[in-house]
């Protein structure tokens, strides 16, 4: 929220000699923090004066375009007190006009230096300013004609302008929506700076009752619409302008000044918080009704978009249909435009809930619709309606219709039990009963009782439903920076947990095989498990959704770490990074669908039973490792050729992990997604699976925006955590010889090579050290459908050097019983 710093003390005193820097600080401190200051005038710098247009003497020139030769009155501006001779391309003044001048020496925004220069045949020294070149607004059409009262030739036209206006821009919360007005801001500066005084609320005036000569207006769905006011304006002069104090607020606040009745309307939201709408009345036809929109149909918006409505949308309309989509954006067919008399000033208050799923649903945004989705003060429709009013009959020459249209009434706000040390209770700051009613009190409470007080939030702070939000408004009003810091003692000699330590581990291991390290939001839409192709009964598609979600595309907690990494790796490969290898330790989010979970209380420990019953509601969160290799996994060069990645790293990545752990993961094949079938291995540590890795899918890699190749891996890190060998014994080594024994097994395509090792494992018994797949063929010699699998085997005791005899019998019956398990035949 921009808001011009004079504006804001119009509805607020500060002691004299109180410095901006001070208001900001303050707001921040409670809660308003400050992102910039900003002043319009603040690249100007050298002589900008006033100056009275003595002459003015159009010349044609040969390429069509007619300057204006002018004398220009600047007083004692140039130290000479003579007319400045100034050439100008404009044509809406005339001599007599008041007009803003910079001289020679001056620096206009963005680096634009001006000097006497010679230029259609004349010196011209100086230029007389337009709204753009004094980064005013874009109006560029003509310059800048002062009032006739606007000052004296020769005196700075900054303060005229207000060039030396400061404009502070405050980050506003979702939940202090009051605070995206001046009424808002103002109230902050009363409570935040010492000393402030006076506020002046916009927003409390008389306005003239209720009566039966208004437009006619029908509420039909008085929860999504509980008030509604209508007033009435005729008589409009539609090409009055808007006056310079307005323009140059809403245009400080951030917003374009389009014409006097838009600039009203938002001059009036800007003020008082209470979005506004116009309609020209001479478009309208028959009585005004709120509903809900009807299947199928479809509303045109000011934006020039049709859009087809749901059935939840509120709408307004006329006995013509549909002509706005309530408290998002009007209709075109009833917009206000430039020939338009007779103006219908709407003020209602709509449901924050449907407005925003509105504006989601059809991707509106707007000041409007910012204000009315967060919560907006219901009480103050009629006042902001009479202001509009007021607005337009002083500047647009308007008439005030005596109807008046009130339907409804403001919803009335929850009464809530706080107790009266809650804030002390919670900040540790000695705050007493008495300190937090007189803070619930300035923020517009109503405060009632003793020790147990009956607090009623003021109707423009909707945000403030448990006794929790009304203790915070207290600390943060005695002062966040007065919160004691207090550090607990922690225990000698704990450290790290095994957990902790283990995770430590994992990292360094990936990143000495050449991984780095990234991190991503934990978010997922539906979108994103179909590109990774998850068939619809995939586990992985039952997904919590979240209540409130940052993006609406991703609206769901992700059961996967896969589109995040496969996202990650897109990125780089799509910023030139060829060869990228990445991993990802996180939680995913299993639902258990045990219903909402019960809120604690802070001012106690909890019991085991409520532990127990959180833990129960909560969803399952287990901390899963993910990786994506893309390229090369060793580069080219004199030394050899390259060698690309396959599905191979993505398994040795795992098993790089594993054996850190002190585990040993064996793989078999799979046929998962967003693996490609066959090149998918499932990887299981002492018979349970903990994951998957493998090729992924062309279609997948499409998706993403990866190359084909690409390989990735997903296991459960807490799985193999909880199965870690934390302490290791060192390694016992035998100085003996070793034995080495090779032996070839011609299995059929479907055997996995991991059952084949397994059983060659197991019959070899004792004396086998290692055992490594080096060869697989397929082809004439081993026969269709059959595959050769070349293991080497290697024996060593401990405390003698084998026979040879031994090393054969141990060999054979590891061959026998990968025969009888797997039907393998030892190929000659």
């Amino acid at each position: 929220m921009k808001a011009p710093l004079s504006w804001i003390l119009d509805h607020v005193d500060v002691p004299a000699g109180t410095t901006t820097e001070h208001i900001t600080d303050r707001l921040t401190l409670t809660g308003l923090k400050l992102e910039a200051v900003e002043s319009p005038g603040r690249e100007i710098t050298g002589p900008l004066v006033i100056g009275r247009v003595l002459t003015k003497e159009p010349e044609p020139q040969k390429n069509g375009k007619t300057i204006n030769w002018c004398t220009v009155d600047v007083g004692d501006a140039n130290g000479t007190g003579e007319p400045q001779g100034i050439v100008c391309g404009a044509h809406n003044f005339e001599p007599g006009d008041l007009v803003v001048t910079v001289l020679p020496g001056g620096v206009l925004p963005g680096g634009f230096e001006i000097g006497a220069r010679k230029t259609y045949g004349h010196l011209s020294a100086g230029m007389i300013c337009s709204a753009r070149e004094l980064g005013l607004g874009d109006d560029h059409d003509g310059i800048i004609v002062l009032p006739p009262d606007a000052g004296e030739p020769g005196q700075d036209a900054r303060p005229v302008l207000g060039l030396d206006e400061e404009t502070i821009e405050l980050e506003i919360n979702p939940d202090r929506a009051y605070a995206l007005s001046i009424r808002g801001i103002a109230r902050e500066v009363l409570v935040s700076v010492e000393g402030a005084s006076g506020f002046r609320d916009p927003a409390v005036r008389d306005t003239p009752a209720a009566n039966g000569d208004g437009h006619p207006v029908v509420v039909e769905d008085a929860d999504g619409c509980p008030v509604f006011v209508a007033r009435k304006v005729t008589g409009f002069d539609p090409a009055a302008p808007t006056p310079d104090f307005m323009v140059r607020r809403i245009t400080a606040a951030g917003m374009r000044p389009i014409s006097l009745a838009v600039d009203v309307t938002n001059y009036v939201m800007l003020e008082t918080g209470r979005p506004i709408h116009g309609y020209d009345a001479d478009k309208l036809s028959g009585a005004i009704v709120v509903r809900r929109a009807r299947e199928g149909e479809t509303l045109t918006t000011l934006d020039g978009s049709k859009r087809t409505l749901d059935p939840a949308d509120l709408v307004v309309t006329d006995d013509s249909g549909i002509i706005g989509l309530g408290g998002v954006m009007g209709g075109e067919t009833t917009e206000i435009s430039d020939s338009t008399t007779s103006i219908l000033v709407e003020a209602a208050h709509w449901d924050a809930v449907s407005m925003y799923r509105t504006g989601r649903r059809h991707k509106i945004t707007s000041e409007a619709g910012k204000r009315n989705e967060r919560g907006v003060d219901p009480t103050i429709c009629e006042a902001a309606a009479d202001r509009v009013v007021e607005l337009l009959v002083e500047h647009g020459g308007g008439r005030a219709e005596q109807g008046v249209t009130v339907v409804g009434t403001p919803p009335a706000m929850p009464v809530v039990a706080v107790a009266g040390d809650l804030a002390a209770r919670v900040s540790g700051m000695p705050i007493t009963e008495e300190r937090s009613v007189e803070c619930l009190r300035a923020v517009g409470c109503v405060v009632e009782g003793n020790g147990t007080l009956s607090v009623t939030p003021p109707p423009w702070r909707p945000d403030l439903t448990d006794a929790q939000d009304f203790s915070e408004e207290v600390v943060r009003l005695v002062g966040y920076d007065q919160v004691p810091s207090v550090l607990p003692t922690p225990p000698s000699g704990r450290g790290l947990t095994r957990a902790q330590q283990l995770r430590r581990r994992v990292g360094r291991t990936l990143a000495g095989e050449g991984f780095v390290e990234v991190v991503s939001f934990p978010f997922v839409g539906e979108p994103d498990l179909d590109a990774l192709g998850l068939p619809a009964d995939d586990p992985r598609r039952d997904l919590l959704k979240l209540s409130n979600p940052l993006n609406a595309e991703a609206a769901y907690m992700t059961t996967t770490l896969l589109p995040g990494v496969l996202r990650a790796a897109s990125k780089n490969v799509g910023h030139g990074n060829a060869d990228v290898a990445i991993f990802e330790t996180g939680t995913v989010t299993l639902p258990r669908h045990a219903g909402p979970a019960a809120i604690l209380p802070v001012d106690r420990r909890p019991t085991e039973a409520e532990f127990a019953a959180l833990d129960a509601a909560l969803p399952e969160q287990p901390l899963h490792l993910a990786v994506v290799a893309v390229g090369d996994a060793v580069a080219g060069g004199w030394w050899g050729e390259a060698r690309p990645v396959s599905w191979a790293d993505a398994v040795e990545a795992v098993r790089s992990v594993a054996a850190a752990l002190g585990l040993e993961v064996t793989a078999s094949a799979a046929e998962v997604a967003p693996w490609h079938p066959g090149r998918c291995a499932e990887l299981s540590v002492d018979g349970e699976v903990v994951g998957h890795a493998g090729e992924v899918h062309p279609t997948v890699c499409h998706a993403f925006g990866l190359p084909k190749r690409t390989v990735a891996a997903e296991v459960d890190l807490d799985l193999l955590i909880a199965r870690a060998v934390h302490l290791r014994q060192a390694p016992t080594f035998s100085s003996y010889p070793l034995a080495k024994e090779d032996v070839a097994l011609v299995v059929d395509d479907s055997v996995p090579a991991a059952a084949v090792e397994a059983a060659l494992r197991e019959g070899a018994g004792p004396l086998l050290e290692s055992i490594r797949l080096f060869d697989v063929y397929t082809g004439d010699q081993v026969g269709e459908g059959k595959k050769s699998l070349a293991y080497a085997l290697r024996f060593r005791a401990p405390d003698r050097t084998l026979k040879e005899g031994e090393t054969a019998a141990a060999r054979d019956a590891a061959v026998a019983l990968a025969a009888e398990r797997t039907g393998a035949v030892q190929r000659a």
